[in-house]
């Protein structure tokens, strides 16, 4: 798969991942489609990126995922779909007061994180079947963003590493699946990377967790991601696989 002339879809992709995402894809010659809530930052960054475009979308509500898609199509046949969409929630399943977590707040996390990077993996798969098929059969890729808390979730991490724990189940069932019609499925599993959220924390405290990761002993580029994505979307034999991406990181348990 050329990223050169590809249309692609980036969810969350006005900022952090996604945004550094649609930036290396744009860079290498992709329409981007930019998908997020933020209405502002993404026709902002759609009106820098040249020939990119901005849809307003919940990851969540299957209706408004199909129109970002359908704008995609109005440019060209589907070939990249990256869901960098997500929240992140600190709760321990029983608070140091003996509360159970709260149900709606893992609920939550679970509808955005799992429930709506599948909602783009369906949809997104759907429109690409429709597409011709490329050498090898080939119609897209569509690639998820898991993470490292999926395998060594920390403590009050529960909400948040059994999302992304479905989201590296899903991985290679649907990779199966859509086989026959030649779209193939990754994932990939940042660990501690620098960024919005991080960027609200103290400098010293970012220190700190940069000095965690044994090399390179710093926190994770945006654009090391956006790199392996471009890679991954080039690679005809990658399919069915979750990539770590965290320096050698393996998280203790706080």
């Amino acid at each position: 798969m050329r990223i050169e002339g590809a249309v692609a879809l980036v969810t969350g992709g006005a900022s952090g991942l996604g945004e550094a995402t649609a930036r290396r894809l744009a860079a290498g010659g992709a329409r981007v489609v930019i998908v997020d809530r933020d209405a502002a930052r993404g026709e902002a960054l759609a009106r820098e990126l040249d020939g990119s475009l901005f849809a307003a979308a919940d990851v969540t509500d299957p209706a408004q995922v199909q129109a970002a898609i359908d704008r995609a199509l109005a440019v060209g046949p589907l070939r990249v779909a990256v869901s960098c969409a997500g929240v992140g929630w600190a709760s321990r399943t029983l608070s140091r007061e003996g509360a159970p977590h709260d149900l709606d707040l893992f609920r939550n996390v679970i509808q955005i994180n799992l429930i709506g990077t599948f909602n783009v993996l369906r949809l997104a798969a759907a429109a690409m079947a429709r597409g011709e098929a490329l050498g090898d059969g080939e119609r897209g890729v569509i690639i998820n963003t898991a993470s490292v808390a999926a395998f060594d979730g920390q403590i009050g991490q529960v909400a948040y590493a059994a999302s992304k724990a479905g989201v590296v189940g899903l991985t290679l069932p649907a990779a199966r699946d859509l086989s026959a019609v030649g779209v193939r499925v990754m994932a990939i599993a940042p660990g501690t990377f620098d960024t919005p959220m991080m960027a609200l924390l103290p400098e010293p405290a970012r220190a700190a967790l940069g000095a965690t990761i044994p090399f390179p002993r710093r926190l994770g580029l945006p654009s090391e991601y956006a790199l392996l994505v471009g890679q991954i979307v080039e690679n005809p034999y990658l399919n069915g696989e979750v990539i770590r991406l965290d320096g050698a990181l393996r998280m203790p348990p706080k």
